[in-house]
C-alpha cells in the first residue's frame, strides 16, 4: 500500500472540506485521539465571543429569559442529528456520570422487588463505579458479564446467547455500551434492548465512544434509557456538557433521585414541595452552562449539514484503512487487533494491543508528532473523527508508528512518564 491509496480516498471524500472549520495549529500532527477529544471547530470560537459580548456582556440576567430552555433545545439539536430520538426526549445537561447515576437510579426505582443489576467487566470505569456504588446503596446484587475473558466474549462483544444467560425476571437493570471504550467494538442495540425487555428489565446504554461517529436509532430501536458526552467526535470541548436520552413512554414512570428546581413543574413558584415535571425537563437537575451549550450548538449544527450517515460512512472506510495498515505494516512488528474487522460491528476508533503499548504511545507523541492514547493493560486505541480527519493523515500517523517501533524509538521513553495516557 502507498500514500496515493490515502490520497484518492481524500479526493474523493464528501466530507473534505470540513477539515478546514477547524482550529490545527500544526498541519504535520497525525491527531488520531478524537476519540478521546475532538478538535475545536472555528464557529465555536466565534460562538463563544460572540455569546461573552453580544448576551452575556449586555443582556445580563435578562439573558435567562431565553437561556432558560437551551439545554431542550441542544437536546433535541443532538437527537436529531445523531441519535435518532424525535424532539423532547434528550437534555444537554451535566456530565455523563451524573447522568449515569440519575437514570440508573430512576430504573431501579421504577422496577421495585427486583434484585439485580447486570453490566460488563469491559465497561468504562466511571459505569462500572456508579453501579456498585447503587447496588450497595440499594442492597441488591450486581452480576457482571466477563467479557474481558476471550473464551467467553470475543473483541468483548456481548452476544444474545451470552447475555440470556445471565437475564432472568428479577433484573431491573441492565447497563451496557454501545460502542465497547477499549476494543471498539459495537453492541447490537436493537437485538439486545428487546432481549432485556422480554424479561421485563430497563436498559441504559451508554453511547460516549459512539454518539457523532455511527447512525443509532434510539426511538426505532426502543432504547430506554441512554448517555453520552459531547466532546468526542461531538468536538464540543474538553468537559462540555453530557446528555441523557429518556423514551417518552418513561418519562412520567421514573422518579429521579436528584431533584433539583429546574425539573420543578413550576420552576418559578419556588413551592415547598417537589413536583416533577411531566416533560424531559423533569430530569435536568440545574442551571446549564450555557457557553457549554453553546460550543455543543456550534458543533452538532456541523454534524447535522454533514448527515450523521456521511459520518459513519467515513468512520467505516478510515477505520478498514486502518485494519488494512495494521495488517500489513505492524502486525509483523509484533502488534494484534482487538477490534472486529467487520464495519458494522465497530465505530470510529480500532484498537491495537502490543507488551510496550504504553511506551509506544507516549513516543508517538514526543518523536513522532503523532497522537493516540493508551489503555491498560497493552492497547493503544486509533481514531478517525470523520470531519476532521483526512485519509492521509491516518495513513501517515500509521507509517510513523511503523518506523518507530521498527527503529525501536520508543525504548527511548519510560513507563509511566506521562501521567495522563
Amino acid at each position: 500500500m502507498d500514500r496515493s491509496r490515502a490520497q484518492s480516498l481524500d479526493q474523493q471524500d464528501p466530507l473534505k472540506e470540513f477539515k478546514k472549520r477547524f482550529v490545527i495549529t500544526d498541519p504535520g500532527t497525525c491527531y488520531l485521539d478524537g476519540n478521546s477529544l475532538g478538535r475545536l471547530p472555528h464557529i465555536t470560537v466565534k460562538a463563544l465571543n460572540d455569546f461573552l459580548h453580544d448576551e452575556w456582556g449586555r443582556e445580563v440576567v435578562v439573558g435567562w429569559s431565553h437561556w432558560i430552555d437551551e439545554a431542550q433545545h441542544s437536546g433535541n439539536l443532538i437527537g436529531r442529528s445523531a441519535l435518532g430520538a424525535a424532539p423532547g426526549q434528550v437534555l444537554a445537561c451535566d456530565t455523563t456520570s451524573v447522568n449515569i447515576y440519575q437514570l440508573a437510579s430512576a430504573a431501579i426505582k421504577a422496577r421495585p422487588g427486583r434484585r439485580k443489576i447486570i453490566t460488563d467487566a469491559a465497561n468504562f470505569p466511571t459505569d462500572r463505579y456508579i453501579l456498585q456504588g447503587l447496588a450497595k446503596e440499594h442492597q441488591l446484587e450486581l452480576i457482571v458479564i466477563d467479557n474481558e475473558d476471550p473464551k467467553i466474549s470475543v473483541n468483548e462483544v456481548i452476544t444474545e446467547e451470552l447475555l440470556a444467560s445471565y437475564l432472568d425476571e428479577d433484573v431491573a437493570l441492565v447497563s451496557l455500551q454501545v460502542i465497547q471504550y477499549r476494543s471498539g467494538a459495537r453492541q447490537n442495540v436493537r437485538t439486545l434492548t428487546e432481549l432485556i425487555h422480554k424479561f421485563g428489565a430497563l436498559v441504559l446504554w451508554d453511547a460516549a465512544h459512539a454518539v457523532g461517529s455511527i447512525e443509532m436509532n434510539f426511538d426505532k430501536d426502543q432504547v430506554d434509557l441512554a448517555v453520552g458526552c459531547t466532546y468526542k467526535y461531538g468536538n464540543s470541548g474538553p468537559g462540555a456538557p453530557a446528555w441523557l436520552y429518556v423514551n417518552k413512554s418513561l418519562q412520567n414512570e421514573l422518579q429521579p433521585s436528584i431533584q433539583g428546581w429546574f425539573a420543578q413543574r413550576d420552576q418559578f413558584a419556588m413551592g415547598p414541595i417537589f413536583e416533577k415535571d411531566l416533560s424531559i425537563r423533569g430530569f435536568q437537575i440545574a442551571s446549564p452552562s450555557i457557553l457549554g451549550l453553546r460550543c455543543i450548538n456550534s458543533s452538532f449544527a456541523m454534524i447535522e449539514e454533514a448527515g450523521i450517515g456521511a459520518i459513519a460512512a467515513k468512520a467505516a472506510i478510515g477505520t478498514a484503512l486502518m485494519i488494512e495498515l495494521h495488517d500489513e505494516w505492524l502486525a509483523p512488528l509484533g502488534f494484534t487487533l482487538i477490534t472486529p474487522r467487520e464495519a458494522s460491528q465497530r465505530g470510529g476508533h480500532i484498537t491495537i494491543s502490543h507488551p510496550h503499548a504504553e511506551q509506544i504511545s507516549i513516543a508517538l507523541r514526543k518523536y513522532a508528532n503523532t497522537v493516540a492514547d493508551y489503555r491498560t493493560p497493552n492497547s493503544i486505541r486509533l481514531a478517525i473523527s470523520p470531519l476532521a480527519t483526512s485519509y492521509c493523515e491516518v495513513f501517515d500517523g500509521f507509517a510513523r508508528m511503523r518506523d518507530l517501533v521498527a527503529n525501536r524509538q520508543y525504548e527511548k521513553v519510560s513507563v509511566g512518564e506521562s501521567r495522563v495516557t
